[in-house]
């Protein structure tokens, strides 16, 4: 069969949603070639992985050949970045390709990302280089293997192009894979033009693509806004489980799924610091790992803001009033969500008042200790299975933390487990391998300057099995060394 035919296109949104995008073609790639393909991701969208991992495939990631059913467009949104708000953004430098329907019966897009200018450039090349193109693969798929709610990587490619950036880089295209592209900066556009009517049609598209229980409540507008505060509550609460730091929470970047979208100036923290930031740009920390909730919350009181002409049509201060009390709750229901993965990540089987402070206190403690966040929950375990030496060795001061634990393991002891059961479900939930920023580095500067992209795979075959020790593989476990300095990321793709 030939390979143009091998994708079953569904375009809703391209059919739907004229006038919330522009239909357009990418730039032609003079020599395309595929560095990675998402085998696992390819079969759960029920597409070849023989035909797309092939010559015609890179063609095809790369944007020079459009299978027949494809519709390739860039969408409009808006947003505040870092505070300040743009009327206009949109894809400057991504392509949406189409729709498929999953084996799971999801509607999933499937995105180019560096194929070239579009109209919302904005005055950029709209293209993407092998560094920033190979961070987002790597990092969404470890995110997906930790089970955090993510767009994800089908394929990248090179281009057979030299692109300028601060030298001369080879040129790369990401194909993403999302629930859907939908950002509160998209709602942000049309608010900000008083575009009731086309709101409301991108509303109404939203709940039937994402939230379709809610498709026949009275007030489902307000219900959208409940629900998509809960998407990101739960997302966020996973975020800051495992250490993660996005970098650039603008409101382009919050997706109305619920997913993790753009991996820029993204990292892991190695040794715990709630003022954690690695953007080039976030002088002032509004992205820093402990603010991350409450950057949730006020991206959320944005969307709210594009959604009370939808709400009460009638009484303006009514919806306000009734938008106000949902996000209220926020704070409420991400710390529920958040107890409940901390929960699992300390070994406990239900959750009691008093946790609340436990778990408190044990961030309390090693703030400042220099204390590696990772390392820190698999060493818990292994304290439950009485073994204190590598947890105790992560300390400069081990009072604190040895008060800790006798309060944990008391607690403990209420589970009803055993202490190599209470162990052993540690292990599922907390990671040995995350993203560390060095092998990171190391990874994309062999593949960017080099062309050796052997370090980027055997990276990426650690990430995605990242709860299962494996010998050989200790480099991946350490953090970097205390001579290197900060870690500071930049915008790329």
């Amino acid at each position: 069969m030939p390979f143009k035919n091998t994708i079953p296109f569904d375009n809703s949104y391209a059919v739907q949603m004229e006038g919330f995008y522009v239909p357009w073609e990418g730039a032609k790639a003079p020599s395309p070639s595929i560095i990675q393909f998402n085998d696992e991701l390819a079969k759960e969208l029920d597409l070849s992985p023989d035909d797309l991992n092939s010559e015609q495939g890179a063609a095809f990631f790369a944007g020079n050949e459009m299978p027949v059913g494809a519709n390739p467009l860039a969408q409009v949104y808006a947003g505040h970045q870092f505070g300040g708000f743009s009327q206009q953004l949109g894809d400057g430098r991504a392509l949406l390709i189409g729709e498929v329907i999953d084996k799971n019966n999801n509607r999933r897009d499937i995105q180019l990302k560096g194929s070239g200018r579009t109209p919302f450039s904005r005055g950029g090349d709209g293209k993407a280089v092998v560094g920033p193109v190979l961070r987002e693969y790597l990092i969404g798929e470890a995110m997906h293997a930790l089970g955090v709610p993510t767009t994800r990587a089908l394929a990248a490619v090179t281009t057979g192009e030299q692109i300028a950036r601060e030298g001369l880089e080879p040129g790369a295209i990401l194909t993403r894979v999302a629930s859907s592209h939908l950002r509160v900066g998209t709602f942000q556009f049309f608010a900000a033009r008083g575009d009731t009517e086309k709101l409301k049609k991108l509303a109404d598209y939203s709940i039937n693509r994402h939230y379709k229980y809610i498709a026949d409540h009275e007030n489902k507008y307000l219900e959208l806004l409940k629900a998509v505060m809960k998407s990101q509550a739960k997302l966020i609460s996973k975020w800051m489980s495992v250490g993660f730091v996005h970098g650039v929470m603008n409101t382009d970047n919050m997706t109305i799924s619920g997913e993790t979208i753009d991996y820029g100036p993204c990292a892991f923290m190695d040794d715990y610091n709630a003022k954690a930031v690695f953007s080039s740009i976030d002088e002032q920390g509004r992205y820093a790992y402990g603010n991350q909730p409450n950057i949730a919350q006020w991206n959320l009181a944005r969307f709210a803001e594009t959604l009370i002409t939808l709400i009460d049509p009638d009484d303006s201060d009514n919806a306000i009033k009734l938008a106000t009390d949902e996000l209220n709750q926020f704070p409420k229901i991400y710390q529920q969500f958040w107890l409940d993965e901390m929960k699992a990540k300390l070994g406990l089987t239900n959750l009691k008042v008093t946790d609340t402070d436990l778990i408190n206190s044990l961030y309390d403690i090693i703030a400042g200790e220099g204390v590696d966040y990772t390392k820190l929950f698999r060493a818990l375990a292994e304290a439950a299975r009485d073994d204190k030496e590598s947890l105790l060795s992560l300390f400069n001061d081990n009072s604190a933390i040895e008060s800790w634990l006798d309060k944990w393991f008391k607690r403990l002891a209420e589970n009803g487990r055993s202490k190599q059961e209470t162990a052993n479900s540690m292990d599922t939930v907390n990671p040995i391998y995350i993203p560390r920023n060095h092998k990171v580095e190391q990874a994309l500067q062999e593949a960017s300057k080099q062309e050796n992209y052997e370090p980027f795979k055997k990276l990426l075959a650690v990430l995605i099995n990242p709860y299962e020790k494996r010998a050989g593989m200790e480099e991946y476990e350490e953090p970097a060394s205390k001579d290197d300095g900060p870690y500071v990321t930049f915008c790329g793709t």
